[in-house]
């Protein structure tokens, strides 16, 4: 399916891109501290929400 060097250049890729991500993540934290307060209760509601549909769906199925 894929060769032995897909695999290695994928893996290398992919551990590139975390490291970016958390050294621009790490960057832009005062940004984020200031213009994106109270996001962690949407994802809290969000996931309440979908926790929600699935209780019903198994419920009732």
């Amino acid at each position: 399916m894929f060769s032995k060097g897909q695999i290695i250049f994928g893996v290398l890729f992919a551990i590139a891109f975390i490291i970016v991500m958390v050294f621009m993540y790490r960057k832009d934290l005062k940004l984020h501290k200031i213009h994106y307060r109270g996001v962690l209760w949407i994802l809290i509601a969000f996931i309440a929400f979908i926790g929600l549909i699935a209780s019903i769906k198994f419920i009732f199925m």
